[in-house]
């Protein structure tokens, strides 16, 4: 019996998203239907340099999920699970393609629950049709203008596009 006092299941999917492509969208829309609340949590990694800024990727992510009531998109440069705590957060989402991103993946998980152990992960296997897909292969294809319109929303492919207007190498 659900009472008034229904706590609600809020789950946080984070990732650098640049730029979001098709295997991150179905992520997140598979994972809006299992919780009351997705929070997108882009985070701004001082450590790497990226094609898009903080803001462009969140406005990207916006766009892209503005049919999906219950998805919020955010940013962080903080640990995890102290981001996640000031959201009342309680669940990580983390995409699978591969075993090799599960021996990265169960690492972070194991040290996100040792810094609070109040905080678990949920593996989601990727759709097999995006398994090959990275962030890092969609840069690299519209880098040298190759077509990218099946691996990123039209809203991605025109960012790109337009960040790699001049030719490599002028």
């Amino acid at each position: 019996m659900m009472t008034s006092e229904h706590k609600q299941r809020v789950a946080v999917y984070p990732g650098s998203f640049d730029p979001v492509t098709y295997g991150h969208l179905d992520i997140i829309r598979r994972s809006a239907k299992q919780f009351d609340h997705l929070i997108v949590a882009v985070l701004n990694n001082t450590s790497k340099n990226p094609l898009f800024t903080l803001e462009e990727r969140k406005e990207i992510l916006t766009e892209v999920t503005a049919d999906l009531p219950n998805v919020s998109i955010d940013g962080f440069r903080d640990l995890l699970v102290r981001f996640m705590k000031s959201r009342n957060a309680d669940v990580i989402i983390r995409g699978i393609r591969s075993v090799t991103d599960f021996e990265y993946e169960l690492q972070m998980a194991s040290t996100n629950h040792h810094l609070d152990n109040e905080i678990d992960t949920i593996f989601m296997m990727t759709n097999p049709k995006y398994s090959y897909l990275s962030s890092s292969i969609v840069k690299e294809i519209a880098k040298f203008q190759g077509s990218v319109h099946e691996l990123v929303p039209p809203e991605v492919e025109q960012r790109l596009l337009a960040k790699y207007s001049t030719p490599p190498g002028e």
